[in-house]
């Protein structure tokens, strides 16, 4: 389990753009309390070895395995012990027992070798699982310690980062990170922001650009004013949300852990009868001990257990250092089982930053361009949809004085509705015009007009009459054509566009990408139904947006990837994984990612089959020494656990791209 991230942390030197997004930390191995007890076990375990092999007096070597005994054995075997009295039988403690039988018959060494072994393979599991938080928790290194907080009369105070709240206003200096999330109020800079938005380049800020913690001011001086708390902020959400999934089991991981508790009774079942017959038909204490002693130990599911988890949680590390968040380990098991895509067109093929390309107010109307641009940028203004913040920047791009609106409702995928000046003035798709397009013929002409070349048309109705249409054009994103190319050659299918946007701009938009499949025109609802029908077809459909309309359609869908706009609140609570970066390339890569954890998955199960079985035969057919038993059993452990853990390199996240 991924531990929780360390505060009060200095904040490192300011770095340049790079291809790592994320600094790493390594825990120290002597850090992890497990390694220390190891280390321990190991020297006594050494200390004790020569008096022992010279037949020198017990004084000189049993006291010292003793203490191996203690070191090494105290912490599994008192966590069995809790696990016994909430009725679990625990692999650890089985191990402990096994040591102390052989321990009891004379075979001082080899049960103090499976404690050694025992310990250093816990440890070795402690170690790389410190390494998979390290990798997630370097991220809060890029937040700093403190901020140089402006007070009311312009006095500057220096302050712990932690303690910043909204609405302060903070100075960044050139080479400083910015201490919150924020928005610019006065001056100018680049900012290197590669790791949030993964932009290679720094960015151009300027007042009123949305700036984020942890990132790089350049060689301006900037005056900040905070929006977010700092425990809310994309990196703290970051890690919250990381940290979260490594506390979930895949369904794999429950199927083995419910597994294990009936296999671990039948063993210890079968450890007794291998005991208790053969005594009873004669046999000699020692060598029959012995036998059902290494028999627990061979048998034991040590390797079993640990064959999904460290898979699964590397995965979701890596995935999260590169900017995509998955929510848990179910999520990223999930996720390497799709074997359809489902895309929603704005905000996620696209810019999801439209603008206005066409302006029509409609004859008898009596109102210039001007005067329908300002009642929809009245109606809009409220609105957080792409397409109403781009009729307000084409507003404030003319000058115009926008008026205030009251009574302002949103009906996600239809359109605004608001009260400007005393009039209702509605804004939305030509489809929904009352009592449908064929009694609107001016406006399904200036509709048809502005859609033919691609764009979107958007209607201005005041008091229930039409009075003008909009039309709207988005820009795909940079290398969508290669993310759908790459999205179907991982799932083996042509990813479908469902959208709400019109069929012209539509199939416009999927021209462009090279796709096939269109579903344009939709209703958030029938988005959800598109989707049961991929799924009613045995489909298992991953639903990409950008968390806004589309919510409904994430939450219907096998599982869900939101474009998330920086950490917007609402992609961070409905999708399954969240795109912080709002970076396409990335879903196919996390896709490739999950495909190889299940496949380590699987190798782990096998490979830890194997070795079960042949030392369980092995035992049974003939005579497995102790020790061999021992190395194999734990060797094996370690071996599953470290081929998981594989998926913590940056290497595999390349391989993944």
């Amino acid at each position: 389990m991924l531990l929780p991230p360390t505060v009060g942390r200095s904040a490192p030197t300011a770095r340049a753009a790079g291809d790592r997004p994320v600094p790493r930390r390594r825990t120290r191995v002597l850090a992890v309390r497990e390694s220390r007890w190891a280390a321990a076990a190991l020297a006594l375990f050494v200390l004790a070895l020569p008096p022992y092999l010279l037949h020198a007096p017990a004084w000189t070597w049993a006291p010292l395995y003793a203490a191996v005994y203690a070191t090494g054995g105290w912490g599994p075997g008192w966590a069995g012990l809790q696990a016994l009295r909430n009725r679990t039988l625990d692999v650890d403690l089985l191990m402990v027992v096994a040591a102390l039988g052989a321990a009891a018959v004379g075979q001082v060494l080899d049960g103090a070798l499976l404690i050694v072994i025992f310990a250093t393979s816990g440890a070795l599991e402690a170690i790389a699982t410190a390494r998979t938080a390290d990798s997630v928790r370097g991220l809060l290194d890029l937040a700093p310690a403190t901020a140089s907080r402006l007070a009311d009369d312009g006095t500057e105070q220096t302050v712990p980062a932690g303690e910043l709240a909204v609405g302060d206003t903070i100075l960044v200096r050139p080479g400083e990170r910015v201490g919150g999330d924020g928005r610019v109020l006065g001056g100018a800079s680049e900012v290197d922001q590669a790791t949030i938005t993964g932009e290679s380049l720094p960015v151009v800020k300027e007042s009123g650009d949305e700036v984020f913690a942890g990132t790089v001011n350049g060689t301006g001086m900037l005056r900040v004013k905070v929006e977010r708390d700092p425990a809310d902020s994309v990196l703290a959400r970051i890690v919250a949300m990381v940290e979260q999934a490594s506390r979930t089991k895949a369904p794999t991981q429950l199927l083995v852990e419910r597994i294990e508790q009936r296999y671990s009774l039948a063993m210890v079942a079968g450890t007794v009868a291998l005991f208790a017959v053969p005594l009873l038909a004669g046999a000699v204490l020692r060598p029959t001990l012995l036998r059902a002693m290494t028999f627990m130990i061979v048998a034991s599911p040590c390797a079993v257990v640990l064959a999904t988890m460290p898979p699964l949680l590397a995965a979701i590390a890596t995935a999260g250092r590169h900017g995509v968040l998955v929510k848990s380990a179910l999520v990223m098991e999930r996720l390497g089982q799709v074997d359809a895509v489902a895309l929603d067109k704005t905000g996620t093929l696209t810019e999801g930053t439209p603008r206005v390309t066409d302006i029509h107010p409609l004859t008898g109307s009596g109102l210039t361009e001007d005067g329908l641009l300002t009642l929809a940028a009245a109606a809009e203004h409220p609105s957080e949809h792409p397409l109403a913040r781009a009729i307000a920047r084409a507003a404030r791009t003319r000058g115009l004085r926008v008026p205030s609106a009251e009574d302002f409702v949103s009906i996600a995928g239809t359109g605004v509705t608001a009260t400007v000046d005393g009039h209702a003035v509605t804004v939305g798709s030509p489809a929904r015009l009352p009592g449908g397009r064929a009694s609107h013929p001016a406006v399904v002409a200036a509709a048809n007009e502005v859609e033919g070349p691609g764009r979107t048309a958007v209607v201005v109705a005041l008091d229930g009459a039409p009075v003008g249409v909009l039309g709207m054009a988005d820009r795909p994103r940079d290398g969508a054509p290669a993310a759908v190319a790459a999205l179907t050659r991982v799932t083996g299918a042509a990813p479908v566009l469902v959208t709400g946007d019109n069929p012209a701009a539509a199939a416009h938009l999927a021209a462009e990408l090279g796709i096939v499949d269109i579903r344009a025109d939709l209703l958030p609802r029938d988005k959800v139904t598109v989707l049961a029908e991929l799924r009613h077809a045995g489909r298992r459909v991953l639903m990409v947006g950008d968390g806004i309309n589309d919510a409904p359609a994430l939450a219907a869908a096998h599982t869900s990837v939101a474009m998330g706009r920086a950490g917007s609140d609402l992609a961070l609570e409905t999708a399954d994984a969240v795109v912080v970066r709002d970076e396409l390339a990335t879903i196919p890569a996390v896709l490739a990612l999950a495909r190889q954890a299940r496949h380590l998955v699987v190798q782990n199960l096998v490979v830890a089959a194997v070795f079960i079985v042949g030392l369980v035969a092995w035992d049974l057919a003939g005579t497995l020494p102790l020790p061999l038993g021992v190395a194999g059993h734990e060797g094996s452990t370690v071996l599953v656990g470290l081929n998981g853990l594989r998926l913590l390199s940056d290497s595999a996240w390349r391989r993944a791209r």
